[in-house]
């Protein structure tokens, strides 16, 4: 019972649900950047390469069978060139924002701070009552 309780407290704190909306996101711009390699980046590159498709580049091991009933055996490097590239466009992007939020954060440390409010009336007159006894006990 007491393990129950100790997971609630640790999956209701912040850090969690921040984890978790952090997971979530990041699959989610995982896809975007996905789609801009796949649709935007990568068909010019295969134009210029000579309408080279990425994903269809590959090392035929052992060819199909002739009754079809044995796929070939390939080792597709083209996938794996097209998802290193999709990892290293994330890892830039995401390095570019937190480079970026950090930043804002920096500048918000190095403002200056406000100046402390002036006294109101009433302070400075009991600042002067202060110092009117100190006055009156040196003088003594």
């Amino acid at each position: 019972m007491r393990m129950i309780q100790e997971f609630k407290e640790f999956a209701i704190r912040g850090n969690v649900i921040d984890l978790a909306v952090g997971v979530i996101i990041g699959g989610a711009f995982g896809k975007i950047v996905a789609s801009l390699v796949n649709d935007i980046i990568m068909p010019p590159i295969g134009l210029f390469l000579g309408g080279v498709n990425f994903y269809d580049l590959a090392i035929v091991l052992k060819a199909a069978a002739p009754d079809s009933s044995t796929p070939a055996v390939c080792l597709k490097y083209g996938a794996f060139l097209q998802t290193v590239f999709d990892f290293v466009l994330l890892a830039v992007t995401i390095f570019a924002m937190v480079k970026a939020i950090n930043t804002l954060k920096r500048k918000e440390t190095t403002a200056v701070p406000p100046s402390p409010p002036e006294p109101s009336i009433q302070e400075k007159l009991l600042m002067e009552i202060r110092d009117a006894l100190l006055q009156g006990k040196s003088s003594q």
